[in-house]
This record gives structure tokens, sequence and C-alpha cells, in this order.
């Protein structure tokens, strides 16, 4: 999956400085000049990161923050300001919900490091997300197969750490085997 950045200002010599600042960085970057455009030019895309202003015309960047939150809560949100007020801040903190803010002017270093640490959240928060559902998914299908088998699910191991299914033969345990490696393959013609 692609990397992508959106940077979001009113003033165009803000955007092209941000993205002079990240063009060696792998990041595919997406620029916008109001809230309103940033919420259109995100529509069917996987946006990982937004950096956007806070005092814009129109929409404020905490208020562009907080409804990115509500469509996309998985983007990670960063806020700047030239104007850093304690209730700006707040506001952007509590309602959008920001991963990091930054002043005006930006360290160009420091920001790299804020982005670079934000994809990585995303892509562990995407991972733990994938990972919970396989967890899910397994559950279920254990709960399936208990139903079918009461007592499968019941593990037992011995001295050495060999799992042991005493309440299963080995006549039985063959035919379960065989009984899934026949569904297994069953599944796998109907994908093809």
């Amino acid at each position: 999956m692609k990397n992508l950045v959106m940077l979001v200002d009113d003033e165009a010599n803000v955007l092209s400085a941000l993205t002079r600042s990240l063009i060696d960085e792998p990041y595919e970057l997406i620029t916008a000049s109001s809230g309103n455009e940033a919420l259109e030019l995100m529509k069917g895309k996987n946006v990982k990161v937004i950096v956007s202003d806070e005092r814009m015309v129109g929409m404020q960047g905490s208020e562009l923050l907080a409804e990115v939150k509500r469509r996309s809560p998985n983007t990670v949100r960063i806020l700047l300001t030239g104007h850093a007020t304690l209730d700006a801040a707040m506001r952007a903190v509590n309602v959008g919900e920001i991963y990091r803010f930054f002043l005006k002017p930006w360290d160009d270093t420091q920001l790299r490091y804020a982005l670079m640490s934000a994809i990585e959240k995303y892509d562990l928060e995407a991972e733990n997300r994938r990972l919970l559902a396989t967890v899910k998914s397994q559950a279920m299908e254990i709960k399936v197969l208990e139903k079918r088998y009461p007592g499968i699910s019941r593990v037992q191991k011995n001295a050495t750490g060999t799992f042991v299914l005493s309440d299963i033969s080995e006549d039985e345990l063959a035919r379960i085997i065989e009984e899934c490696e026949t569904e297994l393959a069953g599944g796998l013609a109907n994908k093809s």
C-alpha cells in the first residue's frame, strides 16, 4: 500500500514549502488549499496522514481534522499553526484527536520524523486490525468445530509438551482430518 500523505493550507507558498521539504521522502503527496477541497480529494483514497493548517478561510484546520476523524478514523491527523492559542490546541486535540501539533515555522527534520512515525502508527494499527479479524475468524471456526465435535477444543499436554487428545481415538482423528481436508479441497475448488 502506498504512503499517501495529504497537505492542506490555504497559502500556496506554505504548500510549496511543505512539498519541497518532503520531496525526497517515500510518500505520494496530494495537496489541497481548503478543508472542503481536502475532503473531496480524500473520497475514494486511502490517505494515511493528513497535515493541515489551523487558520484557513472557511473551514478551520481543527474542524477539518474532526471531520476527517469522522469520515476516515484511521487517517493520522497532524495540525500546523502559526497562531498558537491554547484554545485552538485544545480544540484540535479533543475534537480532532490529532497525533501531533506543529508551530509555524516548522522544523523540516522534526516534521519528516513525525510523518515517518505517523506512517508507522497507521501501518501498525492496520496490521493489528487485520490480526484481530483473523483471531475472531479462527475463534468462530473453533466454535463451529466444538459444536460438531464436542471436546475437540479442549487440549492437554503430556510431560514432554506433546498435545494429547485423549477423548478422540486414532481412527476418529484420522476421519476428522480426512473430512477437513475434503472440505478444504472443496473450498479451494470453488474459489478457482
